[in-house]
C-alpha cells in the first residue's frame, strides 16, 4: 500500500478530485495549508496597499491505495494541477505499512 501526499494550488481541487474519481480512488483527505518553496512567498495588494507574504495558501490532499494504483494516481494528480507556472505543488509517495477501518476491523487493501 501507499500513501500519497499532494500539495497543489487552491483553484486545482475540484479537477484532482474528478481525475481521481475517474480511476476509482473512493476516499482522499483534504487540508487547507500554508507554506513556502522555491516561490519564496508572494506579493499581494490588499486595499490598495501592496503588502508581502512568504507563507502561500495551498491544499495538502492524502490519498492512501493500494501499490498496483498508486502511478495512476500519481499521472492523474500530476496532470489535473498542473498550469505550468511556478508553485504548482509536490507529490509524495510514501509506504504504508497498515491501515485498520475502525468500524469493522478490516485490516490493510480490504480497509481502504
Amino acid at each position: 500500500m501507499k500513501l500519497i501526499i499532494a500539495i497543489i494550488k487552491p483553484f486545482k481541487l475540484d479537477e484532482v478530485r474528478e481525475a481521481l474519481s475517474g480511476i476509482g480512488v473512493a476516499g482522499m483527505t483534504v487540508t487547507e495549508v500554508k507554506g513556502f518553496g522555491r516561490q519564496k512567498g508572494q506579493t499581494e495588494i490588499y486595499r490598495g496597499a501592496e503588502y508581502s507574504t512568504n507563507m502561500v495558501p495551498k491544499i495538502k490532499i492524502e490519498v492512501a491505495c493500494g501499490s498496483d494504483l498508486a502511478g495512476r494516481v500519481v499521472e492523474a494528480i500530476q496532470q489535473a494541477a498542473n498550469t505550468g507556472a511556478i508553485g504548482d505543488g509536490k507529490i509524495f509517495v510514501l509506504d504504508l505499512a497498515q491501515a485498520v477501518r475502525i468500524r469493522t476491523g478490516e485490516i490493510d487493501e480490504t480497509a481502504l
